[in-house]
Formats: structure tokens, sequence, C-alpha cells
């Protein structure tokens, strides 16, 4: 049910991961929205929905996108099967206390650094030792990733001849590369939908850098090893017919069974050292039209909402 209390929105780590829709018409249904299609129509409840992907052929009207706002789903225009992003709408939060530390962090060499080698540390069931360069480690992180497609083709009996195909051939990607494409992308959209919901930027990136979405890659690597490389794999030896959407249908229910969206909020947190978003105390999601404080180079932040007047007296607008 829409609520206009974001209190009262399931947080992210409790709603479904993501929903990929193409060649329907989405519309505001009642108190949620619904997808019509040649199958006819489909009412879907999405405020327990984190992420909507829409693929070609779709068509949103403004009071569906008006109400997953609302309910804290973020929209992604994407490709087909969900391999390509195109934009993205808001998520679930208006809070900017995690954003402000995640640029912090990123706009000091040394503190970037140190969150690089966390997230390389996060990878590995031991620490590294602290006197490897990052050079260094990321050899063992490339070691330790061609392992995994070693292991996940011996395992099902697929074969693998390294990780190639081209974005403007992919009719022509053997099997495995697609399948990896396909979860892979997934993986990014629901990691983009943690990112945002959280109050994070999916564009400053620690690891990567240069794109829109280099804080998603950063994200979604530390699970592909674990999660989509072994089902993307195990797929293509299950599977020889409707190989992209069998895959898209065994990372939702992976992601679901792994609680992944709540995996990805407390991992981002911990990485970065932030509060996590139930223990902030402040009212910003309880009303998206609050401004906030405003920045005062003695005090670092004033209370906002109020007329200040001359020798530093304030009055109450």
């Amino acid at each position: 049910m829409l609520t206009k209390d974001y209190h009262e929105v399931p947080k992210v780590r409790d709603k479904w991961s993501w929903l990929y829709i193409e060649h329907g018409i989405i519309d505001r249904e009642d108190k949620a929205i619904a997808v019509h299609d040649l199958r006819g129509l489909t009412p879907v409840p999405c405020d327990n929905l984190s992420v909507l992907l829409l693929g070609p052929g779709t068509s949103i009207t403004h009071a569906a996108i008006t109400t997953l706002a609302d309910c804290g789903c973020l929209v992604v225009w994407s490709g087909e099967q969900g391999v390509r992003f195109y934009a993205s709408g808001s998520g679930a939060t208006r809070k900017a206390s995690h954003l402000l530390r995640q640029v912090k962090l990123w706009a000091n060499e040394s503190s970037r650094l140190y969150v690089v080698r966390r997230m390389y540390e996060f990878r590995f069931p031991e620490k590294p030792d602290p006197s490897l360069t990052l050079e260094q480690i990321r050899g063992m992180e490339g070691v330790r990733v061609r392992d995994a497609y070693f292991n996940a083709s011996r395992d099902t009996g697929v074969p693998w001849n390294g990780r190639n195909y081209d974005r403007r051939d992919w009719k022509n990607a053997d099997p495995v590369n697609k399948a990896l494409s396909v979860a892979n992308s997934c993986l990014y959209g629901i990691s983009h939908a943690a990112i945002v919901a959280a109050g994070y930027s999916p564009a400053i990136g620690f690891v990567h850098t240069g794109k829109q979405l280099s804080f998603v890659y950063d994200v979604a690597d530390l699970y592909k090893t674990e999660l989509t490389i072994p089902l993307a794999f195990q797929t293509v030896a299950e599977v020889d017919r409707n190989l992209n959407r069998e895959v898209r249908i065994r990372c939702r229910d992976m992601f679901h069974r792994h609680g992944l969206l709540k995996r990805i909020v407390k991992d981002i947190h911990g990485i970065l050292g932030a509060t996590p978003p139930e223990d902030a105390d402040d009212d910003f999601d309880a009303d998206p039209a609050k401004p906030g404080g405003l920045w005062d180079p003695v005090t670092g932040e004033c209370a906002g909402g109020v007329s200040y007047g001359e020798g530093g007296d304030k009055e109450e607008e």
C-alpha cells in the first residue's frame, strides 16, 4: 500500500530485488503499478520492489513514475535483457550524510587507497599481507577470478575459452559469455538500487573510475565469484532454451535466498565506515520537501528554514 510516510515504506534490506520488463506499458493501478502486455494486466506491489528495469519496447506513464518514486523504487532504463544501462531515476532516501562521507573518502588519496585495499581484502578469505602493493593485490585478484572461472567450468563441464564477447555482436557470443553478461547486469541492477537507496552515489568509485556507474562496478565485484559466475555456468549446463530469461529468474531467486540487498547495504557501510541508516537520527525522508541545514565555515552546519537578520540574530521564517 502506498504511503507518504517514508518510515513506513519497507527498508531496502527487506525488499525484493528487481523486476525486468520489456514490450509492455506500465501505468498506475490503484495505489500500485500494473504492466499491460500481450498476456493482459499484471499488478505489481511496488512498495516492496527495489529496482524496476525497463527494457526495449516499454512505455511508462507519469503517474506510474510518481508512484514508484513515492515507494522508493529505483527505475532503470536498460538495454535488451538488462545488459546496457541508459538512465535511472531516484532511490529511497533524501539524506546526504553517506554521500558526503563517500566524497570525503574519495577526495583524499590516502583514505581512497585505504578503501580500495578494504574492498580487495573483502574478497579474500584471509587478509592480504599489509606490505603488498596495490599492484600486487590486483595480481592476486586476477588469479582469484581466473580460478573462479576455471572451477566453475570444471564443476559443470561447460567449456571456458575466456571472457570475450562483442556488445555489437551479442547474438554470436557463446552461451556462457551471454549468461555471465545477463547475470552480471542483474547484479549491477541490485547493487545500483542498494547504493542509491542507502544514500551513496553510483558514480564515485574507488577501484573503478570515470564512469557514472563506477561505484556500482566496485560493489558488484565483491560478489561475482560467489554468486554470478557459478550461477551462469550452472545455468548453461542445465538449460538449452531461453537462456537469458532463465538466468534472470535464477538470479532473482538467488539474490532473495542470499538476502543480497541486506548484505550489500551492510557491506558498503562496513567498508566506508558509515552509520547504518536505521541508526541515523534525522527525518529528511519523512518530509521530502524539507530543506537541509546551511553550511558554515565555523560551525560546519547551522539550521535551515530560518531567517538570519543583522548581527547574527535569526528569526523563524
